[in-house]
């Protein structure tokens, strides 16, 4: 099942596509998209993708337990949700008019509604057990969520778009021992016998 570096691996797949997609209209240079925090001083990049929120799926069946050899093996992997909200920095908005604010924005839309599916091992290509799809949409959340967000970082509220990832199965390093059969006992009984062994004549004939 995926490691633990799935989450990682994630956010750069996002970061891949908005890069491959974006570049060079509306942004410049992929050089231009980061997977950063709104919270952060750097003012080299335009639009930000920003890891907010991380939440165990209680709703989503977990796989079997995962065989580690021939007497071992894995408790199941644990369902996540991520949360992600896509940004433009502002400190790097230099130059940027309201027009260029919304053409980014839309073409992010556009960009993660084309590319909304990935398969965990495109992720991690040596994954021998397969797992469901990984699904980028957008999160249900509301006006006041998506304030109380950027109020958690001290910025004030600007246009951006909230995405829900999910599942993303991260697998545990417990390794649990199972019984080995070492000893077996087999009994084979006959059609006809008895189980004394000894054969049934009847009673005696009469004289």
């Amino acid at each position: 099942m995926a490691d633990y570096t799935i989450i990682s691996d994630v956010s750069n797949y996002i970061l891949s596509i908005l890069r491959e997609r974006m570049c060079p209209e509306p942004i410049p240079s992929p050089n231009n998209i980061e997977v950063s925090s709104p919270a952060s001083q750097d003012v080299d990049y335009i639009l930000g993708l920003y890891l907010y929120d991380i939440k165990e799926e209680d709703t989503i069946a977990p796989p079997p337990r995962v065989p580690r050899g021939r007497a071992q093996m894995a408790p199941p992997s644990k369902p996540y949700s991520l949360y992600y909200m896509v940004f433009i920095n502002s400190g790097g908005q230099a130059g940027l008019k309201d027009q260029d604010f919304q053409k980014i924005i839309g073409k992010v839309a556009q960009i993660v509604s084309d590319n909304n599916t990935v398969m965990p091992n495109e992720l991690q290509n040596w994954l021998d057990v397969r797992e469901p799809p990984i699904v980028l949409q957008q999160a249900k959340i509301g006006l006041e969520e998506k304030v109380r967000v950027w109020s958690a970082i001290n910025k004030p509220y600007q246009i951006s778009l909230f995405y829900k990832v999910a599942p993303v199965f991260v697998s545990s390093e417990v390794i649990i021992n199972t019984p080995r059969v070492v000893d077996a006992a087999f009994t084979v009984s006959m059609q006809g016998e008895q189980d004394s062994g000894e054969e049934d004549y009847g009673p005696p004939a009469e004289s």
